[in-house]
């Protein structure tokens, strides 16, 4: 991790996540997601109001309350696993989950499914987002390159965890995305499948719009040059810290 960084935060939130990414090394993978979303959002665990408002966001009202790495989205079912984000943002108007992703859109992916908590009416405000499951499960529509399966999942999971924790609170989903150009071994990732992925991110922005969930995407690119352009000197010497670390971006 990056110098200066609150290490045992980082450490405590993933080791009572599922996966336990740190003790079991997929943190030191050179491929982790978790790795980047942990350096870039680790200064803000205990400074919350320096980060900065995010791209696109322009409803929610600056500064941040808090700031957590591997929050948990209570589900409302008994049994089974719920969703966990990378990272919660908690402002006064609004709850921001960020689903973070490096490498995992140019891989290959699992058939997903859908246990039957999902299957519940979730009301019109969500009835985009319920359409987008009913035909995700029917193949009606694919997406090759965005999991768009487990971005509806979390979208009713985070509107469950908004009117627990604040029902007056927006939520938003926020997926924050890598664009690499080469794998850690050397091996290109094939542009078609960048531009493939920015497409249907798109698509599938323009299938949640209106819903109750907000739905937003940035690049990390993009991310950490506002970051380096907001006019904050320390900001930007982290912004340049994680960009030269992860050359991937």
């Amino acid at each position: 991790m990056l110098d200066g960084l609150p290490v045992a935060l980082i450490e405590a939130a993933y080791s009572a996540a599922p996966g336990n990414e740190i003790a079991s090394g997929k943190f030191a993978h050179p491929e982790s997601s978790a790795c980047l979303v942990a350096n870039a959002f680790g200064p803000f665990l205990t400074d919350p109001q320096s980060l900065p408002a995010l791209p696109r966001c322009t409803q929610v009202r600056w500064p941040a309350l808090s700031v957590r790495l591997e929050a948990e989205l209570q589900f409302p079912w008994r049994g089974g696993m719920h969703p966990w984000l990378d990272v919660a943002i908690e402002y006064d108007n609004a709850l921001v989950a960020v689903e973070s992703k490096r490498y995992e859109p140019y891989r290959e992916r699992k058939q997903a499914t859908w246990p039957g908590a999902y299957w519940r009416d979730w009301g019109g405000a969500m009835a985009s987002f319920e359409r987008l499951r009913d035909l995700l499960n029917s193949n009606s529509i694919k997406f090759e390159q965005l999991d768009a399966v487990q971005l509806v999942k979390h979208a009713f999971g985070l509107r469950t965890e908004a009117y627990r924790r604040a029902p007056s609170k927006c939520p938003v989903l926020y997926y924050l995305f890598a664009e690499p150009r080469s794998w850690p071994d050397g091996r290109p990732v094939e542009e078609a499948k960048r531009v493939q992925h920015r497409a249907e991110i798109e698509t599938f922005a323009n299938f949640a719009a209106g819903a109750e969930v907000e739905f937003q995407a940035c690049s990390y690119s993009e991310l950490l040059r506002t970051w380096e352009e907001a006019g904050d000197s320390r900001l930007h010497k982290h912004a340049r810290a994680v960009t030269m670390k992860f050359t991937d971006l």
